[in-house]
């Protein structure tokens, strides 16, 4: 099987990097500016089965979400055909915290590409953000913004 194809789950994708800051903070910046990695406009509900839509389009319905730990959420841009799976996490590690971004159930190879790089860049928006003094996701472009 090629590199990101399950039998199970389709293609998928994961990125994670180690913050060097406190797991409360980046959980914290996270469920309370999603536009950084959902994407301007975008809320995440807290109740299971609540929709949730982006500016751009990207609609999906939240499966879970377990304070402190991860988030659960269908994800389907305009112009796909299908919902995707996307499970952001976070765990502490010994100098810091490390965020995770996982999609599964992905169209091929060209839509894991894509993703790669929405993923990565939504790590980047969040780490810049963090480093700010506050906290504060001034200066963090969001994805419309690139």
């Amino acid at each position: 099987m090629p590199v990101g194809q399950t039998k199970d789950a389709g293609w998928q994708i994961g990125v994670s990097k180690t913050l060097p800051h406190p797991i409360d903070a980046v959980w914290r910046l996270l469920v309370g500016t999603p536009e950084l990695w959902l994407g301007r406009g975008a809320t995440v509900p807290r109740a299971p089965g609540a929709e949730w839509r982006s500016d751009d389009g990207v609609t999906g319905e939240l499966r879970s979400r377990h304070e402190g730990d991860r988030v659960r959420l269908t994800w389907r841009p305009a112009g796909w055909n299908h919902d995707s799976t996307v499970q952001v996490a976070v765990s502490a590690a010994p100098r810091g915290t490390v965020l995770r971004f996982h999609q599964e159930r992905l169209a091929g190879p060209d839509e894991r590409a894509a993703q790669r790089a929405h993923w990565q860049g939504a790590l980047a928006r969040v780490e810049r953000a963090l480093a700010t003094a506050d906290g504060d996701p001034e200066g963090a472009p969001l994805p419309s913004d690139r």
